[in-house]
């Protein structure tokens, strides 16, 4: 596990497990939502998303979390490992509302600088058509990869916690 690339639905906790495992491995880790957001909510042109992630899985050892299905080619291809963080989209809905809750008026520190964390209906309608709209594709892509790949399919924050538990051991 040394290039591992986090996926999932808004709100699965991808940031979160990425620092948890940057903890665990002593990586460093890329939140592609701080890299892909410039203040007040600006999008990084596609070609710039590119031309980072390109840049980032040049590294020899690296944990990425984000979507961006546009360049998600891009770190399925590097990784040697994909977790994806597959959870119930009520749970999801339930975690992002809490974030905005949690982080109002304020950025997350896996968030562009001068984004302050919003939740607007665009997204939460993401969210909640995540499991027919994107799902499908993000496993046929996960199935279609080399098996020379470790692609970890967590279920539930507990499936998450067994993870990242089994992992100390492993290292220990």
């Amino acid at each position: 596990m040394k290039r591992i690339a986090i996926i999932g639905s808004g709100g699965a906790g991808k940031s979160t497990l990425a620092r948890k495992l940057g903890q665990a491995l002593n990586r460093e880790v890329s939140h592609l939502d701080a890299l892909f957001w410039k203040p007040n909510w600006v999008g990084v042109p596609r070609q710039e998303q590119i031309i980072i992630q390109t840049e980032l899985v040049k590294q020899e050892e690296w944990i990425i979390d984000g979507n961006y299905g546009g360049t998600l080619d891009i770190r399925l291809h590097a990784a040697d490992t994909i977790i994806y963080l597959d959870y119930p989209r009520l749970l999801c809905m339930y975690r992002a509302i809490k974030r905005s809750v949690q982080y109002r008026n304020k950025t997350r520190p896996d968030m562009g600088a001068g984004c302050k964390e919003k939740v607007d209906l665009r997204f939460l309608k993401w969210i909640w058509e995540y499991p027919k709209t994107t799902r499908p594709d993000i496993l046929s892509r996960l199935q279609q990869l080399s098996d020379e790949k470790q692609v970890v399919i967590l279920k539930s924050p507990s499936e998450a916690k067994r993870f990242l538990n089994n992992l100390g051991k492993e290292r220990g």
